[in-house]
């Protein structure tokens, strides 16, 4: 669950445009803290969380939306944006997979 909560940080890090030292700068803590963080060596602690949703400009459910259950929401909303930018006839395609699938599961 560590290094889960770790690549999500390292990617929307990463999507903001900063570093592990410019990240660890903002919140106040050490590069090396900020790298064992993002692999999942040490657990984070609340304060720390909290810190690194404000400099990131995210949510606790995108952050943590691989490891808690009810994430889903934020999952579909990703991969509807991610959707909505492709040509009308690929997501047609992707509609059909996604269909197909879930009659699949439902049988």
């Amino acid at each position: 669950m560590k290094k889960i909560i770790g690549q999500r940080i390292s990617e929307y890090r990463k999507k903001k445009g900063l570093t592990q030292e410019e990240l660890s700068e903002i919140i106040e803590i050490s590069p090396h803290y900020m790298s064992a963080l993002e692999r999942g060596v040490y657990n984070i602690k609340i304060e720390t969380l909290v810190k690194i949703f404000n400099a990131l400009d995210c949510s606790a459910d995108e952050i943590f939306c691989d490891v808690v259950k009810r994430s889903c929401v934020v999952k579909s909303g990703e991969l509807s944006e991610k959707v909505k930018e492709l040509p009308l006839e690929e997501q047609n395609k992707i509609f059909n997979v996604v269909e197909t699938m879930i009659k699949n599961v439902k049988a």
